[in-house]
């Protein structure tokens, strides 16, 4: 697209449109940003378009924000139904998104992730089983990274792994990953796309600029994802934990085949639980479709640890694994932390709770922990819900919670920081209650072997 000299409104201020602005002025344009928050809360980002020099408003999209615009970009969190941008386009503005103006100036090969859950682990899987195949590969997209960030350099690497939601895809035009898959389809947001068939839809506007030249990977074990392979024109692979498929990867038992060979099996990988089983298969399928050294994605695979903070391996202690699930939040959160598991769990949990009721979770609990160490605020609700089910301690820290939990411990338990709760009357946030956890380990770690 050519914006030299026009206009270009980007409503909603954000890393995202800070990003993109600065796309805009090297092709060319004049980029306006518009949003309804304050200036105070927008004051991280107007410090950045004042340096720039891009002029912008807070408080409320005026007519000045889209007089004369060519081009509107929603940023992600911007419904493009918005009155103010429907106005502008029906007075001749083209209204695109971030992902698709970015995308011509894109030197890469794309390797693109959505779905509802699973993304950030399989996006920061594929970075590294690339990496580990001995190329240069950037992460970005629907994380820390916005893609026009990742195409402002003039040296861009050989592959970029973008992950991607249904938000970023609604505008797309001529997006077009070389490969690409859709992990699976549940309801969400639907404020926003008004249906779960509106959200799939959007979701599989992934695949729909690709040929017989890209790849496309389905998950068959969801119906909905499974069927959009019907409008799909990549060559299609697809990825099962349920049944045999003759193109990809599918899993028996603890193998995992590609048709009838077998190439890898569970024990290499690190990530604990069925779901994480699943962004395996994906990302090594992709890897798989692009021709990517398979010793080389193997043996990445063996040495990848998850997401920081995400049912994090952080380390083996006396035949004892410790995880990191400091990303626990809310009780959800725990739930899939042990149905992870099959190995008994010795827990740490508790924090700020968020009012929400344990008992939900008691036959989970009983299932799959055999020993709770309660922490913050939370510790007496939490003793409530489980204490005649499950023995428990209290902890005044972390230290306190970790030494705890490892006198529990037996060979070949699990201790698991999943707290179910915020961290906010402990620590300042769940990296910092994250970060505290796995450094508390390593202090154990080095008192059981001195």
């Amino acid at each position: 697209m050519d914006v030299q000299g026009k206009k270009v409104t980007v409503v909603g201020i954000g890393r995202t449109a800070v990003s993109l602005a600065r796309l805009l002025i090297r092709e060319g344009a004049e980029p306006f940003l518009t949003d309804a928050k304050s200036a105070l809360e927008l004051a991280d980002y107007t410090i950045e378009l004042d340096a720039m020099g891009v002029p912008y408003e807070t408080g409320g999209h005026t007519d000045r924000a889209f007089d004369r615009a060519a081009v509107v970009v929603p940023s992600p969190g911007v419904p493009p139904a918005l009155e103010c941008i429907r106005r502008a386009q029906e007075s001749g503005a083209e209204v695109i998104s971030e992902l698709e103006f970015s995308f011509p100036h894109c030197k890469s090969r794309i390797l693109a992730v959505t779905g509802t859950n699973g993304k950030t682990t399989t996006t920061e899987l594929l970075r590294h089983l690339v990496g580990a195949c001995g190329h240069d590969v950037v992460l970005a997209g629907n994380n820390n990274t916005p893609f026009s960030t990742a195409v402002l350099n003039d040296s861009q690497p050989p592959f970029i792994v973008l992950e991607i939601s249904s938000y970023q895809l609604e505008l797309i035009q001529t997006f077009r990953p070389w490969i690409a898959t859709v992990l699976n389809i549940s309801p969400d947001h639907l404020a926003r796309h008004g249906s779960v068939e509106a959200y799939a839809a959007a979701k599989a506007r992934i695949f729909a600029c690709q040929d017989e030249t890209d790849s496309a990977a389905i998950n068959v074990d969801d119906p909905v994802v499974r069927a959009m392979e019907k409008s799909a024109r990549a060559t299609l692979w697809h990825y099962s934990l349920l049944e045999k498929v003759e193109r990809g990867l599918w899993l028996r038992g603890d193998a995992i085949y590609l048709g009838d060979l077998h190439v890898a099996d569970t024990s290499d990988t690190l990530l604990p639980g069925r779901h994480n089983l699943q962004n395996v298969l994906a990302a090594l399928t992709m890897l798989y479709a692009g021709g990517f050294d398979w010793d080389d994605t193997i043996a990445g695979l063996r040495t990848f640890r998850g997401v920081e903070h995400r049912i994090e391996y952080v380390m083996t202690i006396e035949d004892v694994d410790y995880f990191n699930d400091s990303k626990s939040t809310n009780i959800d959160s725990l739930r899939v932390a042990l149905e992870s598991f099959t190995k008994p769990v010795v827990l740490i949990a508790g924090g700020r709770g968020k009012g929400a009721d344990y008992a939900p979770l008691r036959a989970l609990v009983q299932k799959h922990v055999k020993h709770l160490v309660c922490i913050g605020e939370d510790t007496t609700l939490l003793e409530t819900a489980f204490g005649d089910i499950v023995t428990h301690a209290r902890a005044s820290s972390m230290a306190d919670a970790v030494a705890a939990a490892a006198e529990s411990a037996k060979p070949g338990d699990a201790v698991l920081l999943s707290p179910a709760c915020a961290s906010f009357d402990m620590f300042n946030n769940f990296e910092h209650r994250g970060t505290v956890f796995k450094e508390s380990v390593r202090r154990h770690a080095e008192g059981v072997l001195s």
